[in-house]
């Protein structure tokens, strides 16, 4: 007999509701329909092809936002099957997060931001959110996907205190009276456990990965992330348990159980960081949760520790001049773009209407894989500034 989840875990037979009203499914709750409807979505297929750190035609190894979507979603599970929480819905919000985010990856994101100024710039967690709320057409009776409060709470990692507002406003009244997902951004408090638990998931993902591409790139070498604590710690174990790593031709294995093992150290980490939050408040509902401060957390040390590795990589990696310059031409191309539609709306192949023309322009770019926004710029400009391949 399955034992019954803790009383603040998100139960999807108690949700809040979806924007649309829906009947019940018969074998699926309703946070593994979310789910299921996010893995068919097509915003979630084009995430093969959109950047993490390293442009698509780089490399056929490097990440994509569809395998840290991944990574992130299994990290999440095994988490919260740890503590407890309800595993698909933490899937389904790991699974969704970056639905919004723009081809090329933050250097498309910042572009996008300065081109939508007058809009009040863009944001891809509030875009994830259009994406299933509004963008995705697959359904007679509404736009979106009409996914469950809980999920879209949890898509909804950041937000200015005036986009809350305006996202207030289009929220539907639920039965609690306990506002929309914009309101914890107005009046302060916390997303779900279920939510938390995937923003830390994320930052432990990305700081592996990103690890590990950087030094399958050639950009960083494992000798300087010994410099780190976080990674030197783990590369001294694995070099202590398995002498076959100290040989010189062993450094890709030598990376992967150092980077194995940092993954493993951290999920413990935040395990046991989690319980002693929660015996420390003792929240006895999901609503005690979002009253509480954030629970799902680091220790202290393992904070700091994972604190240094990202400024390591920040430094070394993402701000490298050979990154920098790609990433310069990607975002020239995010800004053609919107100017080249933004002055001819009908060049948005496919679009039925352009009302709200930036509105829409800022849609349709960050909707873009790497190459399809490669190549509409050189159909538009007659310039190739990046490979399409």
């Amino acid at each position: 007999m399955t034992a019954a989840a803790p009383s603040y875990a998100c139960d999807p037979g108690q949700s809040r509701g979806r924007r649309h009203e829906e009947s019940p499914a018969p074998y699926r709750t309703e946070f593994q329909r979310d789910r299921d409807r996010i893995v068919h979505s097509t915003a979630f297929r084009r995430l093969v092809y959109k950047t993490q750190v390293f442009l698509n035609h780089e490399g056929d190894l490097f990440r994509t936002r569809l395998t840290h979507s991944l990574e992130v979603a299994q990290l999440g599970r095994s988490m919260a099957r740890a503590l407890g929480l309800d595993e698909d819905l933490v899937e389904a919000i790991a699974l969704a997060h970056d639905l919004g985010h723009t081809p090329f990856g933050h250097a498309g994101q910042e572009a996008l931001h300065a081109c939508a100024a007058s809009m009040g710039g863009f944001e891809h967690n509030l875009q994830s959110l259009r994406v299933v709320d509004v963008l995705e057409e697959r359904y007679p009776q509404f736009d979106g996907l009409n996914l469950t409060f809980e999920t879209r709470e949890g898509i909804l990692k950041h937000c200015s205190r005036t986009n809350a507002a305006q996202l207030e406003q289009s929220e539907p009244r639920y039965p609690d009276g306990g506002g929309g997902v914009g309101r914890r951004f107005l009046h302060g408090g916390q997303a779900s456990l279920e939510a938390q638990l995937c923003n830390l998931a994320d930052e432990i993902a990305y700081n592996a990965h990103d690890v590990d591409d950087g030094v399958r790139s050639g950009l960083i070498t494992l000798d300087q992330l010994r410099a780190v604590p976080l990674f030197d710690r783990y590369c001294s174990q694995a070099l202590a348990a398995h002498a076959r790593l100290r040989d010189p031709s062993q450094p890709r294995r030598l990376l992967y159980e150092t980077i194995r093992l940092m993954l493993s150290d951290q999920v413990h980490d935040v395990i046991a960081a989690t319980r002693a939050a929660l015996a420390e408040h003792q929240p006895g509902s999901v609503q005690a949760v979002r009253r509480a401060p954030a629970l799902v957390c680091f220790s202290a040390a393992m904070r700091d520790d994972s604190a240094l590795l990202k400024k390591f990589l920040h430094r070394h990696l993402y701000r490298r001049p050979q990154v920098m310059e790609t990433m310069a031409r990607a975002q020239q191309v995010v800004h053609d773009l919107f100017a080249a539609y933004s002055a001819s709306p009908g060049e948005m192949r496919g679009r039925s209407s352009v009302s709200g023309t930036e509105r829409a322009v800022c849609d349709y770019i960050a909707g873009m894989t790497d190459r399809f926004a490669s190549r509409e710029h050189q159909r538009l400009t007659g310039q190739r500034l990046l490979d399409s391949a």
